[in-house]
């Protein structure tokens, strides 16, 4: 019999063969091991969650979410004000060659803040450009207006008596007219009347209204 030190050095396809049943021994050992749970991962990403948790929290008493959660219900507000208006009322002022503006009328009597003032006027801008195109999205005044740089004015009225006086007079012309009513979290109460926007419309429309009125 010949000794294990005579034997030649085994051949390549042998070599490939034992590799071949080693390796698939190795996976069949892994694949039970792990249908046990011996290497169950559920805990790595149970860290990751834990982590995430544990991040930094924004700061709800900064200026910025302060003045982003307070323009939601302003918001809310100034939609119910454009339901109130019949929509279809507004004039489209044919041939109108004019240039268009929005006035926005703010209360001088509330004691506002400019930042609070910016806030409300921001709120009355967009709840006529909404109302104007829930009206009609191709509004000739609207698109007029767009096309002209979107003048706007501000104005001061003295107390909301005069301010809602000032809508009634505008909707009266075929103008869009909305009032903004603040949620009252910050400076005023609730409910309050802080804005009027009316327009966007001819200048001269808009001068009917509120000519008297002085700048903010």
């Amino acid at each position: 019999m010949a000794n294990f030190q005579d034997r030649g050095p085994p051949s390549t396809a042998a070599v490939a063969i034992g590799t071949a049943i080693v390796s698939g021994l190795a996976g069949y050992f892994l694949g039970q091991a792990s249908s046990i749970g011996l290497f169950d991962s559920t805990p790595a990403p149970a860290r990751r969650s834990k982590e995430g948790n544990a991040g930094p929290k924004s700061d709800s008493s900064s200026s910025d979410d302060e003045f982003d959660t307070e323009a939601v219900p302003d918001a809310q507000s100034s939609s119910d004000e454009s339901e109130a208006q019949d929509l279809g009322e507004l004039k489209t002022f044919p041939g109108n060659t004019e240039e268009c503006k929005l006035v926005l009328v703010v209360r001088n009597d509330l004691g506002m803040t400019k930042g609070k003032i910016a806030a409300q006027c921001s709120h009355a801008t967009l709840a006529c450009y909404k109302a104007m195109i829930r009206a009609d999205p191709s509004h000739p005044v609207l698109k007029q207006w767009e096309r002209m740089g979107q003048a706007k004015i501000a104005l001061k009225v003295d107390n909301e008596e005069d301010m809602l006086m000032l809508q009634a007079q505008a909707v009266s012309l075929g103008l869009c007219a909305q009032v903004i009513h603040d949620a009252g979290r910050t400076q005023i109460a609730s409910g309050s009347a802080t804005a009027l926007g009316i327009g966007p419309a001819p200048k001269s429309k808009i001068d009917e209204v509120t000519s008297h009125l002085k700048l903010l």
